[in-house]
């Protein structure tokens, strides 16, 4: 059974940067699409970014010139790295993944939770003024 686990979340002062990791180790798919998500209590999840196989990218709006995300591919992690930390981006951040390689559909659609049927179970970011 595929499993994500995250790890990395942590308390943090605005202004601080944070790195996210999540390990796919039993995906063993070749071609595939990667992404985090985060969602605050009682709202829809919010794609952030996302990063195919072939490791090219696309960052949501919130995102853009203040995270990074990538891949090592032998180690099988994911990873996110939050610079410039505000306390909008407090959230629960999960990582998702598809066997699908989805990133034409999400440069015309954005990054959604309609493309990815694997789910973590996420992990706390929270970031304080």
């Amino acid at each position: 059974q595929v499993q994500l686990v995250e790890s990395g979340g942590a308390s943090v002062q605005a202004g601080g940067s944070l790195t996210l990791a999540c390990e796919f180790s039993k995906y063993a798919r070749t071609r595939y699409s990667m992404a985090w998500f985060r969602q605050i209590p009682g709202q829809p999840r919010e794609g952030v970014a996302a990063i195919d196989s072939d490791g090219a990218t696309l960052y949501e709006d919130a995102a853009k010139g203040r995270f990074n995300i990538t891949q090592d591919k032998e180690k099988k992690t994911l990873y996110l790295k939050m610079n410039d930390l505000k306390p909008e981006d407090t959230a629960m951040y999960i990582c998702a993944a598809d066997i699908k390689d989805r990133m034409s559909a999400m440069r015309a659609l954005g990054v959604i939770p309609a493309f990815f049927a694997t789910w973590g179970q996420g992990t706390q970011v929270t970031v304080s003024s």
